[in-house]
């Protein structure tokens, strides 16, 4: 395999290796082996996943999408964004583009850093039902905002055990097989929350979650009847703009808005992928 560029980019704090993949660059042969060691934090690039850019007759491009441990997921709002940006800066597509991902087609609007995407219809809105966990009972309400979240509303985000408690609803019996993101949500103005992710895919919390500031927002609004839009307060300390209409109590017409930086552009050489000497 000779040498791939790609971009490192990052979406509020989510960061993507990105490649363009459509003279088919990055072998096929062993596929998941090349994600997961290239995703590896101070091994290689490190990431929390990985997007191919690749060609299609129904958009603009297809993505697909894989969490770092090789995982596919049908959505990722902060790597669609990012993915958008690498698009026009690439002259693969213009400022108003479509690609096809595994949720649907997305489509996107660039101004300079900031990218605005509109997401596919959510489903299976469900609030305040009881889940049991080993040592207690907790409420939680859900959506799939392009994949699978659960969504638990808090006082505080500063001492919630994010890993523990996420990575036992992720396994729950009651979201098998796929399993489910988890997010903590916690109010901080009228029409501001805080949120915290534990992603299904990385197996541990991230400083960002598209789709989940998405459900988080989507929660709150039909909790506490809050108006768009939501500015969602994420934990590397950026925000994301969630915008949607409700009509016949379902939502529709939703908007992920917030910033795409390019980190820097790059070759991955054999020895980002290889095995350990």
């Amino acid at each position: 395999m000779e040498k791939i560029e790609f971009y490192k980019m990052s979406g509020s704090g989510n960061d993507f290796i990105i490649v363009d993949n459509r003279d088919k660059i990055v072998d096929e042969t062993d596929l998941l082996n090349f994600i997961v060691k290239v995703c590896r934090r101070k091994m290689s690039v490190g990431a929390d996943g990985l997007i191919l850019v690749e060609n299609t007759k129904g958009a603009d491009f297809k993505w697909r999408f894989f969490n770092s441990d090789g995982s596919v997921a049908e959505m990722c709002g902060n790597g669609a964004r990012c993915v958008a940006r690498f698009a026009y800066l690439n002259g693969i597509a213009g400022p108003k583009m479509s690609f096809e991902t595994g949720a649907g087609i997305v489509e996107a609007q660039v101004a300079g850093e900031s990218v605005k995407i509109k997401m596919t219809d959510p489903l299976d809105l469900k609030t305040d039902y009881t889940l049991e966990l080993k040592d207690r009972s907790i409420s939680v309400s859900s959506i799939n905002t392009g994949v699978p979240h659960v969504v638990m509303v808090t006082d505080t985000l500063d001492d919630v055990e994010v890993v523990k408690i996420g990575r036992e609803i992720r396994f729950h019996p009651m979201f098998a097989p796929a399993g489910t993101n988890v997010n903590f949500i916690c109010p901080i103005t009228d029409d501001t929350i805080g949120i915290r992710t534990y992603e299904r895919g990385v197996e541990d919390e991230t400083l960002a979650c598209g789709t989940g500031s998405v459900a988080g927002a989507l929660i709150m609004a039909r909790k506490m009847k809050v108006d768009a839009p939501i500015d969602v307060l994420t934990r590397s300390g950026g925000h994301l703009k969630i915008y949607y209409t409700e009509r016949d109590a379902t939502f529709q017409d939703i908007y992920l808005e917030g910033d795409a930086r390019v980190i820097y552009r790059a070759k991955l050489f054999e020895d980002a992928w290889k095995d350990n000497l």
